[in-house]
């Protein structure tokens, strides 16, 4: 097999890969699964349940995992996507916390499942690599006290 992306995010759920990873598709509109693997006999999982989910995420290879309660996911790792404009991140805002998730602060949501994402706009990027660091600290007051994030309000902060 050929490699085709070096390093992969693989994200352990206790259970339901396989319906996060539709609503992921779902929610982006683009990717698809590559390949699901079953649990097999006398293995931790049931036999014939799903394991691994290897799915493609606007271009991103991931993969998904229902490995049990042993390991939580939290915010120590998320995804943040970048967003091209408001509507883009009000879309996702609404969406990848539908079915059971929930806002959080700072452009952070986190989905039914437990996955992290944090929702920022592109232009925020730019706005925190600005040489002048008054602006750059008006920025981060700025989206501190927001939890989805206001473009319109980035941008008065740092003018």
């Amino acid at each position: 097999m050929k490699i085709q992306q070096k390093i992969t995010p693989f994200i352990w759920y206790e259970k339901g890969a396989e319906d996060a990873v539709a609503h992921y598709l779902k929610v982006f509109g683009s990717g698809e699964v590559l390949h699901t693997q079953r649990w097999g006999e006398n293995s931790p999982g049931a036999a014939g349940t799903v394991m691994v989910v290897q799915f493609e995420l606007l271009g991103q290879q991931m993969t998904a995992f229902n490995g049990g309660p042993h390991f939580k996911l939290n915010e120590a790792f998320s995804l943040m996507v970048a967003c091209e404009d408001q509507a883009e991140v009000d879309h996702l805002w609404e969406q990848l916390p539908a079915r059971g998730g929930k806002p959080k602060a700072c452009g952070w949501v986190e989905d039914a499942w437990g996955l992290s994402w944090q929702v920022i706009p592109a232009a925020w990027f730019e706005m925190i690599r600005d040489p002048d660091p008054a602006r750059v600290q008006r920025v981060f007051q700025a989206i501190w006290a927001m939890e989805k994030i206001d473009i319109a309000a980035l941008k008065r902060a740092y003018a």
